[in-house]
């Protein structure tokens, strides 16, 4: 059945933030920050981890302190990210498999200190993550698939910004 409607740009963009950014702030920060709890220093508006930093020490000394979004999306317990490997295979090489995500997941602290995993439950012949930034849970999927192969599947929610990774593998 055809509709009369006149087809617009508008009419095939995808809203992605229905809260028409209301978790920016206004500004940015002034800089430098210092998160109390991971340690992360916001400097030339993004947030990298101190090892990295260029950032002097009578800067650091004069830093504000503030916790970073993904110090303070783990507190809330808010994850944009979910993971969930399950399977024989997976059974059979659970602590590879684990050792893996754990190491994946420490990679990615190191180039974006804001991605992390929020809660890690192992049961079963199942393994879920939550993490703070969706594109750490494609990191991790990704990671899955290229050393272990298997079937990954992605989902996204366009109206929240949220990744649903599931990898398997029978074997």
């Amino acid at each position: 059945m055809r509709s009369n409607q006149r087809y617009t740009n508008a009419t095939f963009t995808k809203r992605v933030d229905h809260e028409a950014g209301r978790h920016h702030t206004l500004r940015a920060e002034s800089e430098p920050i210092v998160c109390p709890t991971c340690g992360a220093i916001y400097r030339k508006r993004r947030w990298v981890a101190q090892h990295d930093s260029k950032t002097s020490n009578d800067e650091l000394r004069s830093a504000r302190v503030k916790q970073c979004p993904g110090c303070k999306r783990k507190k809330e317990g808010v994850p944009s990210g979910y993971l969930e490997a399950t399977g024989s295979f997976f059974t059979a090489h659970r602590e590879e498999i684990e050792h893996l995500l754990r190491n994946e997941a420490v990679r990615s602290a190191e180039d974006n200190p804001v991605a992390r995993v929020i809660d890690w439950s192992s049961k079963g012949n199942k393994v879920s993550l939550t993490t703070t930034t969706e594109h750490l849970a494609q990191r991790l999927g990704h990671a899955l698939e290229k050393a272990f192969h298997g079937g990954v599947k992605y989902d996204f929610s366009h109206e929240n910004k949220v990744a649903r990774v599931s990898w398997h593998r029978d074997d």
